[in-house]
């Protein structure tokens, strides 16, 4: 569209051109150019598009300006790419759609993000009429973040602390670290802090179901870790029931878009969870924020420091000759995955033009701009066949295997506006869904 500078008589065309995407700059021409002047730009039409069949604000601002939409020109002409050649974007795309890039923004978005976790369970605690809040802390991220919203929940409620019952419930494969970490926050944080050694009831239960781990076998099966993760939200559940209080969920979006959370009585319920819709990234940069920030104190600031720096792991099988059990060795970096989470769930893009952005926002990890506060180590690049296949592990989990676990979730605050999986709000889908469309799309459409 043309910029117009008003002066003290008329409007005069300043030879200004630019080239806007939902609200969105993103190429213009010089201003009072004495010469012909032009601007290019990539424009995402399939990102219009889906914004168009999701808003109707498009179509009623047309109807209020038809005057002045009946007036624009519309020029055609065929755009012939070359398909041998590797055309790149000229406009970057963020590697982290749910974190800004720029340190203004990033501050605003984080305390914006924090006190709608904040609000959304003070409310939760007052409709309830909770006397206490139950969580399990295991010194990992969720958990963490979790615990640092309960906390200034109740100070806002002008409620003590010490009604907020931080459990720590070590299991076959806790750490000693990851341990150690969970008490120093709840110590710092000045919460009650109650343990809980699932170890004894664990080894009855696999005694009673026959599993040969109960007589010493490293056999360690799906069975082997929900028996672990069930217990721990078992005693949480009847610990709220004793104490009156109300148990706050840990498990965040990433891990629900993915499945990676058990069913029924595991991770994947709590009577109100505060991380439902937090994406993965933007818990760290939560953490990261609070740290930065100070918000709760120079101990606890590292404390969370040192949880940022951990291994993410769900701990449930003791370390072997390869080390630790991690994640993102068997679902993905969280980096990847919440890409293509942003992606699929806000935009409904197919998984070949999913690849393809995100091999243009991290196939390079010295172009475009990164978060603040990113590690220089942590700044690093994926190729194309690592994008492919994490993706493929995306496409199977999310259509295929997890919908069941997300048609059954507790409550939660909607925090980003990259979309939620709500059974309630903005993704309804059935449970016995095949994934082969979109892994045939992929296959066809992302070459090797």
């Amino acid at each position: 569209g043309a910029g117009f500078g008003e002066s003290t008589t008329d409007l005069a065309w300043d030879g200004h051109l630019s080239i806007w995407e939902l609200g969105e700059p993103l190429a213009e021409s010089p201003r009072y150019a004495l010469e012909a002047a032009y601007a290019t730009a990539d424009v995402d039409v399939g990102r219009v598009a889906a914004e168009r069949t999701r808003f109707g604000t498009f179509r009623d601002a047309a109807d209020v300006h038809r005057a002045r939409v009946d007036r624009f020109r519309r020029v055609t002409f065929e755009l012939a790419p070359p398909r041998k050649e590797k055309v790149p974007l000229r406009r970057e795309i963020a590697r982290f759609p749910y974190v800004p890039d720029e340190p203004a923004k990033l501050d605003d978005h984080c305390f914006e993000a924090y006190s709608i976790q904040v609000h959304g369970l003070i409310k939760r605690l007052q409709a309830a009429g909770a006397a206490k809040a139950v969580l399990g802390v295991s010194g990992g991220l969720d958990s963490c973040q979790a615990l640092l919203v309960a906390a200034r929940a109740f100070d806002r409620l002008k409620r003590p602390r010490s009604d907020i019952l931080a459990v720590q419930m070590p299991g076959f494969a806790t750490s000693d670290e990851s341990h150690a970490k969970a008490a120093r926050l709840i110590e710092a944080l000045g919460v009650t802090r109650r343990t809980i050694d699932i170890q004894p009831a664990a080894t009855r239960m696999l005694a009673d179901l026959g599993h040969p781990a109960a007589s010493g076998e490293a056999v360690y099966d799906v069975t082997y870790e929900n028996v672990q993760a069930g217990l721990r939200t078992d005693y949480l559940f009847r610990l709220a029931n004793a104490e009156g209080g109300l148990v706050v969920g840990t498990g965040d979006l990433s891990e629900l878009a993915l499945g990676w959370c058990t069913y029924g009585v595991g991770d994947q319920m709590s009577h109100y969870n505060v991380n439902a819709w937090v994406a993965k990234t933007l818990i760290q940069h939560l953490i990261r924020w609070c740290a930065h920030t100070d918000r709760f104190g120079a101990d606890a600031a590292a404390v969370l420091r040192d949880i940022l720096a951990g291994d993410i792991s769900p701990e449930l099988i003791p370390a072997g000759a390869e080390g630790a059990q991690r994640t993102e060795d068997v679902i993905g970096p969280y980096p990847l995955q919440d890409f293509n989470l942003y992606h699929a769930v806000r935009f409904g893009f197919r998984p070949s033009k999913i690849a393809f952005l995100a091999e243009a926002a991290w196939g390079d990890a010295a172009r475009g701009s990164w978060p603040p506060h990113v590690a220089d180590a942590d700044k690093r690049a994926y190729g194309r066949a690592e994008i492919k296949s994490w993706l493929e592990v995306f496409v199977r989990r999310f259509f295929a295997t997890s919908q069941f676990k997300r048609s059954a979730l507790p409550n939660g605050p909607k925090v980003s506006n990259g979309g939620a999986l709500s059974p309630r709000g903005d993704w309804r889908a059935p449970s016995d869904a095949s994934a082969e469309a979109w892994l045939s799309e992929l296959a066809a459409n992302v070459p090797d």
